[in-house]
């Protein structure tokens, strides 16, 4: 009843706040209630959640559809493997170096000895790649499908070139083998949950930056530009720049997800980068709710825990689950489980009676007859 008596934005906002509350509150105390293999899976979920953030920003708000969000993601990824590389040889040649023939540690490496160069650099080498390929796509109003394909192929270019270049970056097997990250020990408990609160965090100001984003000015310009970007442009806006600005975001944030990821993994490999990996994503967004940052979120931890414990449920045949469970959405949930959520929400109002004034007509007369 204290609820019903305040307007309906305000009550919309508290139920919002109370429910991220709880589930902010959930996944802080799960170290708690979690065996070490189920929370390592929940951490790297949740940086899987980062990365779809950052593709929903782009692809739901913009309008932009990337496939190549694999390589932002491996890039960082990369970065932060190779500081942990050097802090586990303690600077000396990495061993799959030795095995190529190399006799020192190339020039480029040489920075990633330091935290201060290499964790920025999971962040910034992202956002140069991003920037340079929507530089020349996005000045030449390269939209749509064609857009798409150009990140197709940048995934398979960086995918080729990490693999062939194997004296560098460990080729197919990628790189393994870390011990320690600023000289505690990646196999103990205590740091464990120390890096999963750690991605928890990361996820959470992600999420609030996002969503300060989309909701301001910007935000409103980046959903004109998705609608009808011609329109924007002749009222003075340049779609360009907002489209290279959002897209170098959601690429740094797609190198924060891949070196928090390599963190709960302990490894990186080119097979990360692919295509597949890059198409995932997508699905994460599309099963969540395209155009909402919670629905992503959503989409990427449901969709990953249902792969986790199908294969380990049904070993043989959870591809096919999987598979039924993506034609489903696609079908018949084209908004995603949020749009699901939003129809529910929809019936119910109806079935109670909602009027415009944001109260319930069949509480009204109880009260006028009471």
């Amino acid at each position: 009843m204290i609820l019903q008596s305040i307007n309906s934005p305000l009550r919309k906002k508290i139920i919002l706040s109370v429910t991220y509350s709880i589930v902010v509150a959930l996944l802080l105390f799960a170290p708690f209630m979690l065996s070490d293999f189920r929370l390592s899976l929940l951490a790297k979920f949740l940086a899987f959640a980062i990365v779809a953030i950052g593709l929903d920003l782009i692809w739901g708000y913009t309008g932009i559809l990337s496939l190549g969000h694999g390589v932002f993601f491996g890039l960082g990824a990369y970065c932060m493997a190779m500081f942990l590389k050097l802090e586990a040889t303690g600077g000396k040649l990495p061993d799959f170096m030795s095995w190529s023939g190399l006799n020192e540690i190339p020039w480029f490496w040489k920075p990633f000895e330091h935290a201060a160069f290499a964790i920025p650099a999971g962040i910034l080498v992202p956002m140069a790649v991003a920037f340079i390929l929507g530089f020349f796509t996005f000045r030449n109003r390269i939209r749509g499908v064609y857009f798409t394909i150009l990140t197709q192929a940048l995934v398979i270019i960086m995918t080729t070139l990490f693999i062939g270049q194997q004296q560098y970056t460990g080729g197919t097997n990628g790189i393994t083998g870390f011990q320690t990250i600023f000289g505690f020990a990646l196999k103990e408990q205590s740091t464990k949950v120390a890096l999963y609160w750690v991605t928890l965090i990361m996820l959470i100001v992600v999420f609030f930056i996002c969503q300060k984003l989309v909701k301001s000015r910007s935000g409103r310009v980046l959903r004109a530009v998705r609608d009808a970007e011609n329109r924007a442009r002749f009222i003075g806006y340049n779609p360009s720049s907002y489209q290279l600005f959002v897209f170098c975001v959601s690429a740094g944030i797609a190198g924060l997800a891949g070196m928090l990821f390599v963190l709960h993994v302990g490894i990186i490999s080119p097979t990360t980068m692919g295509i597949i990996p890059s198409i995932e994503i997508v699905l994460w967004v599309a099963l969540g709710g395209r155009g909402s940052l919670i629905g992503a979120v959503i989409g990427a931890i449901v969709v990953n825990a249902a792969k986790s414990g199908l294969s380990e449920t049904f070993p043989d045949t959870w591809l096919f689950f999987m598979g039924a469970l993506f034609v489903i959405v696609v079908v018949f949930l084209p908004k995603g489980l949020v749009g699901l959520s939003q129809q529910i929400v929809g019936k119910l109002k109806r079935r109670l009676g909602k009027d415009d004034n944001g109260t319930y007509s069949v509480l009204r007369e109880s009260d006028s007859s009471v």
